[in-house]
């Protein structure tokens, strides 16, 4: 008797979707998406592959090694099971699959190639159709993000195998042994000719999940996206902060993308992003281009943040300030001569600038009201809004930093800052609300589209019933 043949009797036994031999990590069954021991010891590479050996064909048994991916099917007393060795983040990894006759032919299909057609399939699909998302979830079928909405394909449900498999087909050899270990894994895929895309990989209680977002493969300009002429003026400063701000799925990344190529082709300068992942691919023009991911290049944001002043950067992207020290870099590395753009997910300027402040202790909240009074920039607050006759639209806050709204900021009056906006139009200023309305203006959005994205709900309605615009929906709530 092999001596897997126990683990797989309680693979079996509580039917679990599989049975997980990652090195440095003790055995372990998936059940309804999370992981549960069943050794105490964690497992060597030499013990994995030992155990594998005893149970993969002769001509599969020649091959396997550490850095060798392998799929064979073994049958044991309790019953059939597919076996796939990758290489993995600490030596090797080994996923074990029961099978029913139904689910054998399944997985027998979904090695990596298929489950790379697969996958590759479904993301055509979503560009073809327009969407931005794409959904994949055990017991769903797939679905799409298209104009904001959610739609589910006429297809069948996915198994939790099937969809494990079709993510570990696409996944960096890097990022498998992370997923198995945490749940969790961020990573960037290309589908030459068609697109990029963003995406994550997870686990819920009925199994695995992932979410795929496009990156368009043709970076769009700034006049392509309706970017103002007072934000483009942004991308010709030597040195401050400027912050782009939005909901998750709000276009920062397509409209950060759109001012790094602006700077590209008019400056003669270094640019240096740093990303989780690399979305858009910058090609050197003007400037030299320097794109780092954290993970595969860099530890963290903030340890490529620091590393980024020897760098000899005249300009720096962080693709999220997402923790206190990040922020403090950010601030300080725009002080020192750089230029730093960095996003937040915010939906107001005058909420970012409370919550770049709020993350510092009170006792240097004052100190830092003072330089972010001296090294902001800009703020661009960005939300998309479904166009009418399908399509999304961005309507963007713009705060430009003058005399007055540094003094706001230093003296922790930032909700005066709103009304400062409004009277400084002139100046390229514009509030959220006013973007909202000349969207509808324009009839390119729906009135009640644009109060659902409004900041100041009570102010917009009266504005649109100012101007006459149909306001049946708000009877309707």
């Amino acid at each position: 008797m092999a001596r897997l043949d126990r683990f797989i009797q309680v693979l079996y036994d509580q039917s679990a979707d599989s049975l997980t031999l990652v090195a440095g990590e003790p055995a372990a069954l998936l059940i309804d998406g999370a992981h549960k021991p069943i050794t105490r010891d964690p497992l060597t590479v030499a013990q994995i592959l030992g155990l594998l050996k005893e149970i993969a064909p002769p001509e599969v048994g020649q091959r396997i090694s550490p850095s060798s991916e392998a799929s064979f099917e073994y049958r044991g007393p309790p019953g059939l099971v597919s076996v796939d060795l990758r290489p993995g983040r600490n030596g090797c990894t080994a996923i074990l699959r029961r099978e029913t006759a139904a689910a054998g032919a399944a997985s027998r299909g979904a090695d990596v190639s298929g489950s790379r057609a697969e996958v590759d399939r479904l993301l055509r699909l979503l560009v073809e159709s327009g969407g931005s998302d794409l959904h994949l979830r055990t017991g769903e079928p797939p679905i799409l993000r298209v104009s904001g909405h959610l739609e589910r394909q006429e297809e069948a449900p996915i198994e939790a195998a099937k969809l494990e498999a079709m993510l570990l087909g696409i996944m960096p050899e890097e990022d498998r042994g992370k997923y198995l270990d945490t749940g969790d894994v961020d990573w960037a895929y290309e589908l030459p000719g068609v697109a990029r895309f963003r995406a994550n990989a997870g686990r819920e209680r009925r199994g695995p999940l992932a979410v795929f977002r496009v990156i368009p493969a043709k970076i769009l300009t700034c006049q392509e996206l309706a970017v103002s002429k007072e934000v483009q003026a942004l991308c010709g400063l030597t040195k401050g902060l400027v912050v782009v701000t939005g909901p998750t799925g709000s276009g920062k990344s397509t409209t950060l993308a759109a001012l790094v190529d602006h700077m590209n082709k008019t400056r003669p300068d270094h640019i240096l992003t740093i990303e989780d992942p690399i979305e858009f691919v910058h090609q050197s023009k003007s400037c030299l281009v320097t794109q780092r991911q954290v993970g595969p290049h860099t530890k963290s944001f903030k340890a490529a943040l620091r590393a980024a002043l020897r760098e000899d950067p005249d300009i720096v992207l962080v693709g999220e300030m997402r923790d206190l020290e990040t922020v403090s870099i950010a601030i300080e590395t725009a002080e020192t001569g750089h230029l730093v753009f960095g996003t937040l997910h915010t939906t107001t300027a005058a909420s970012t600038i409370d919550r770049i402040i709020d993350q510092f202790s009170a006792d240097r909240q004052a100190q830092v009201r003072v330089m972010l009074s001296e090294s902001l920039r800009g703020v661009v607050a960005q939300v998309l809004c479904r166009k009418i006759g399908g399509g999304r639209v961005a309507a963007r806050e713009i705060l430009l930093t003058t005399p007055a709204i540094s003094n706001l900021i230093r003296e922790g009056k930032t909700f005066q800052i709103p009304s400062i906006m409004q009277t400084n139009r002139r100046l390229g200023m514009v509030t959220l609300n006013d973007a909202l309305m000349e969207l509808v203006d324009a009839k390119l959005v729906e009135p009640g589209e644009a109060y659902a994205k409004a900041a100041e709900k009570a102010s917009f309605a009266a504005a649109l019933k100012a101007k006459r615009h149909d306001t049946s929906f708000l009877a309707e709530a």
